[in-house]
């Protein structure tokens, strides 16, 4: 059983007389003729002889690296990548992906994560980030508990049987057998792909596969196809044809396009371009989008996904590429969306090997959670594309997907599978911006922390300079959230499993206090700013309105329990010198009790001081005639903070 290292390999018969039109454009040396015949061993001899006398180009140097790797010598192909990085760091995105996946066959994530910090400020961040969590995912104890129950389907041929899609009580899938109707592929000596269906057994096995019936007979490719029940479309890649003749580009390519056949059987093209191909065309009834894999310019790899807005199958805007989340380095394809999860299969470097199904949660504002892979139970270090699931009865979860791992029947087989429960690691992803609680304004760079219920930090990161920030983990039972910056508040709070699913279903903006917001200067010296409140004349109980202004001070000082605090109390000079004094440091104790109270702690508190009329801001002194306002002047009380200047 030959085993799968790039695209999958029905997709690569598919391109291949593009890409041999294209070589065959440009003289080639006799290594390059050998490597392009699939004669990977032979290839490497003549690239080692022929770099004896003259140095290998960069394109060389990678196609003998690819030979390496396919022939199994991954710690050659990983050295030969690298000698090309070294001298072209602009080196291929596909490229870079392939030399960290021979990095992975030696046994060495350690080596792919240390290389991987090293070029941190050229990577995209995400990718970054679903590496570390699928490395970490892939050691972590108890991931492979769901289990699959694996069949290999009765309608599976000797030849290439891939990409099942449920059809009505149906499912329909693409296969290189061959029929009546179809010529030979010659560079793969076999037949051109066409669709077929199959009966479904109560267990969930094919029954009486047969050539599909419902589009139009064509000699060339027709594969990958979808039904959309709701609309009774059938969407499906074939060859880009015109009046029964292939359509070739200038370079003399014939690419494939997305087409549909209605519920009469009109068959149109619903994408097309005679220099791009289109792959695994996935249509989600609920937004109407029409998803699809394809190598676009300014992809982030190969073959990336993209979506198309449509109106009963009419295409109505752009490709929208799904972004960095989800496309890699490598190649993306296959995509399909089940209750609100993202399945898809890509060979990016931190999989098992080959293609392996990942999934990712739709998330609002177009946005995804990082992808996660589906693990041992469904991914093995061959090639597993095409998945596909749905509800089953009561007895869980059925599904489909192609694989060309050891065992099958023929190079791509199709494989069945039933589950108890929804595949895939769920996690807890949570994006927004930090922000000034009094402004609105975002607050840059704050430092943001997820820790598990026993303090363990499980996310450590920084906003960035506008605010943002984004996060994602394994799931937890509960979280707690923590965000620090310089002079501001702390913001800590614990979540449970309701309440996590609940802030992570829009964006979550994380209000901190500034501390400048908060004190001001009076009398020289730092305060926590209150509007003014006063005691009933010649009292010191709490009123009502001083209770209110205390209020924010409590606030205040839990936001920043650091404070170290005065308490003072004036009055003014009505009254006597020692009675004043006395109700002013029962005024300053009775603010102490009050806080006190409300959950202050003792050790905030060094001093409460009555000053009674010692410190007057105005001339109000005894035996002096003033109206009752500049009396109330003198008439104040501060909560002075004593260490400011030091935290500050």
């Amino acid at each position: 059983m030959r085993k799968a290292t790039d695209i999958k390999n029905a997709l690569i018969w598919i391109l291949l007389f593009s890409v041999l039109s294209v070589s065959g454009q440009v003289k080639k040396s006799r290594a390059d003729q050998l490597f392009y015949q699939y004669e990977y061993t032979r290839a490497i001899s003549e690239y080692n002889k022929e770099k004896q006398d003259k140095p290998l180009t960069n394109q060389q140097l990678l196609n003998l690296a690819d030979a390496y790797y396919k022939t199994g010598n991954y710690q050659y192909a990983s050295d030969t990548y690298l000698d090309v990085f070294k001298t072209d760091t602009d080196m291929p995105a596909t490229y870079f992906n392939k030399m960290l996946m021979a990095f992975g066959k030696n046994d060495n994530s350690e080596r792919i994560k240390t290389f991987l910090n090293t070029r941190r400020t050229s990577l995209d961040p995400e990718l970054l980030e679903n590496a570390e969590i699928n490395f970490d995912l892939m050691n972590k104890e108890g991931l492979e508990d769901l289990k699959f129950e694996i069949f290999n389907l009765q309608a599976n041929s000797s030849k290439a049987d891939f990409s099942p899609t449920f059809y009505k009580d149906q499912i329909l899938f693409a296969s290189s057998r061959g029929h009546k109707d179809k010529p030979i592929y010659e560079p793969t000596g076999e037949a051109y792909m066409d669709i077929f269906t199959a009966d479904l057994s109560p267990e969930g096995n094919t029954l009486n596969a047969k050539l599909f019936s419902g589009i139009q007979a064509t000699p060339f490719h027709q594969a990958t196809p979808f039904y959309v029940e709701e609309l009774n479309l059938l969407f499906f890649i074939r060859s880009n044809v015109d009046n029964g003749e292939m359509v070739f580009d200038d370079a003399g390519k014939n690419t494939l396009a997305i087409g549909l056949v209605d519920g009469s059987g009109t068959f149109r093209y619903a994408f097309r371009d005679q220099s791009t191909s289109f792959y695994y065309p996935f249509f989600d009834s609920e937004t109407e989008k029409l998803y699809f894999a394809a190598d676009l310019e300014g992809g982030y790899g190969g073959t990336d996904l993209y979506y198309v807005y449509t109106n009963n199958g009419l295409i109505m805007s752009s490709p929208v590429n799904l972004g960095p989340r989800i496309n890699s380095p490598g190649n993306e394809i296959a995509p399909f969306i089940f209750e609100n999860s993202l399945y898809f299969s890509s060979d990016v470097f931190y999989g098992y090997g080959g293609m392996d199904v990942y999934k990712s949660e739709l998330l609002q504002g177009d946005a995804y959670s990082l992808p996660v892979n589906l693990g041992k139970g469904i991914n093995t270090d061959y090639d597993e594309f095409g998945f596909i699931i749905k509800n089953f009865e009561e007895e869980g979860l059925i599904g489909f997907f192609a694989s060309n791992r050891s065992g099958g029947k023929g190079n791509d087989d199709l494989y069945g599978f039933k589950v108890a429960e929804k595949p895939g690691i769920k996690t807890f992803a949570l994006k927004g911006r930090v922000v000034n609680e009094v402004t609105g304004v975002v607050v840059p760079e704050a430092q943001i922390k997820l820790l598990d219920s026993t303090g363990n930090v499980l996310k450590e990161l920084y906003a960035t300079d506008n605010g943002t920030y984004q996060l994602e983990i394994p799931w937890e039972p509960s979280v707690t959230l923590e965000v620090t910056q310089e002079k501001h508040s702390v913001y800590r709070a614990s979540y449970d499993e309701a309440q996590m699913e609940d802030i992570q279903k829009g964006l979550f903006d994380v209000p901190i206090a500034f501390i400048e917001d908060l004190v001001e200067e009076k009398e020289d010296q730092t305060v926590i700013k209150l509007n003014k409140a006063y005691f009933r004349r010649g009292q010191s109980r709490i009123t009502p309105e001083v209770a209110l202004e205390l209020d924010k001070a409590v606030d205040v000082i839990k936001k920043f329990p650091e404070l170290q605090l005065r308490i003072e109390a004036h009055t003014d000079s009505r009254g006597g010198s020692a009675t004043n004094f006395r109700l002013s440091q029962n005024r300053a104790n009775a603010i102490k009790s009050y806080l006190e109270m409300q959950g202050v702690p003792t050790s905030n508190i060094l001093y409460t001081i009555g000053y009674g009329e010692d410190k007057l801001i105005n001339d109000c002194k005894s035996g002096v005639y003033c109206l009752d306002v500049f009396h109330k002047q003198n008439e104040r009380h501060f909560i002075v903070v004593l260490n400011y200047n030091i935290l500050y």
